[in-house]
């Protein structure tokens, strides 16, 4: 087993902190020695300035969190060596920008329509804030932007905040299902599954695939333990989903709360449709710790879908053991970091104009293996397993306004729903190196 100096990684990467507020800040880096001296300083070497969260375990819980994703111009800027930048990952070196179209960023969440914010090629340092309460988040950013101000400049802020139930605006429970990584300590809940290698979020180690390891950006310092994020605002239709589900609920005679949860693959309370195709309260109740500890193929063999539908999002995005194409059902993970934005949705007040979504973080040792690879082959196409053509995923996928079709498998016949729209928004993103602890370190003494 490969041993991780966890005080070296960002916490981020091995765990979630589980906290309900958070606030995504934006900086660009207009005097390199002032930031590199901020570098310095969220590594440890000035007591006044928050310092970045570890993958250290910690005895309590902190009143908050930070930690740092730097883009591509971001490690320009600092005035990173051109063979170093030269040693970085191409669709890292391009950005999220360049390669929206690749990723279903097009029409209405092309790069054109996001946040200024995050369209802005002067976007240079990502800092991440999680905290306990509103009072600590608003204490940890004060500090640091008295840490920033000499340096660099705010380009712009997105705050989020859970919902009750730790539910996400279409109504589900959320962030159930994390990848298990072998080496490190359990952070989420646990599962049968493969475990995945730890070079599959950590760079510098064995990688999910046989005999290969990402190359680590030069110099060593600077990318062992480091890994890549994908930051994305996803704005969430409320209004058109639940219209959705009602009318079909109507056209099929299908109760609403089965439609939902054959297009997710769990009902809202978390209850995977493959250990209880037919209730969300099975008898005897499904123990919480198990609630991610399933697959589609051995005792719950679900090869037709008719428990949970192919297409549906999780399994999608997460087929588990399921027959897919290079057999790679365990070979583009990705640890998801969310938390929502806007208020909670009141069907009783619809239409309401407000703004609602979720602050989504990718992480990866490959945005190209893993966060684009899912967002292209597997949430914006259907050739990679059987029965479901050129369909995308009903949730998250870039569907043609009203085009999308959705198929619900029965041993009588499928039950086709018709009419889907695009129901997520891309309002900004952003490609991050999460570099090590060391590597800051490594950054801030550049000269």
């Amino acid at each position: 087993m490969v041993a991780v100096e966890l005080p070296d990684v960002q916490g981020l990467i091995i765990r979630g902190y589980t906290m309900p507020v958070a606030r995504y800040l934006g900086l660009s880096i207009r005097e390199p020695t002032g930031a590199r001296e901020l570098l310095a300083a969220l590594a440890g070497s000035n007591p006044v300035v928050p310092s970045i969260t570890t993958a250290q375990p910690w005895v309590a819980k902190p009143e908050y969190c930070v930690n740092l994703g730097i883009t591509f111009t971001g490690l320009a800027a600092l005035e990173v060596p051109r063979a170093s930048l030269d040693s970085f990952p191409v669709e890292y070196r391009e950005g999220a920008v360049k390669r929206a179209a690749s990723v279903g960023d097009i029409g209405t969440s092309a790069p054109e329509q996001w946040l200024r914010w995050l369209a802005d090629s002067g976007l240079h340092l990502l800092l991440i804030l999680s905290a306990q309460s509103g009072d600590a988040l608003d204490a940890a950013t004060k500090r640091l932007e008295q840490a920033w101000s000499a340096s660099c400049v705010e380009l712009g802020r997105h705050d989020g905040a859970s919902l009750p139930g730790d539910a996400a605006h279409f109504g589900y429970r959320d962030g159930l299902s994390q990848p298990t990584i072998e080496g490190v300590p359990l952070a989420g809940l646990p599962d049968h599954l493969p475990r995945a290698p730890v070079g599959e979020f950590l760079l510098g180690y064995p990688s999910q695939f046989d005999q290969f390891s990402y190359p680590v950006p030069e110099p060593p310092e600077l990318g062992l333990n480091g890994s890549f994020v994908a930051f994305r605002v996803l704005e969430q239709d409320v209004d058109a989903f639940a219209e959705f589900v009602a009318q079909q609920a109507s056209a099929t005679g299908l109760s609403e709360e089965l439609i939902e949860a054959k297009l997710c693959g769990r009902w809202r309370n978390g209850t995977p449709l493959v250990l209880s195709p037919d209730t969300d309260t099975p008898e005897p109740p499904i123990p919480s710790d198990a609630l991610n500890d399933f697959d589609y193929t051995e005792e719950h063999a679900d090869e037709h879908g008719y428990r949970c539908p192919i297409g549906s999002h999780i399994r999608r995005m997460n087929p588990r053991g399921q027959r897919v194409a290079g057999a790679g059902g365990h070979l583009h993970r990705i640890v998801r970091r969310g938390i929502a934005y806007g208020p909670a949705y009141d069907p009783a007040q619809p239409r309401d104009g407000q703004a609602r979504g979720l602050l989504g973080l990718f992480i990866g040792v490959s945005l190209r293996d893993q966060f684009e690879f899912l967002m292209t082959q597997w949430a914006n196409d259907g050739i990679f397993t059987a029965g479901l053509g050129r369909t995308n995923d009903p949730l998250i996928g870039a569907q043609a306004n009203g085009a999308g079709s959705f198929s619900i498998p029965r041993p009588a016949g499928s039950v086709v729903l018709h009419g889907l729209t695009r129901l997520v928004t891309t309002r900004g993103g952003a490609y991050c190196f999460l570099p090590s602890i060391s590597a800051i370190r490594y950054l801030a003494a550049l000269v």
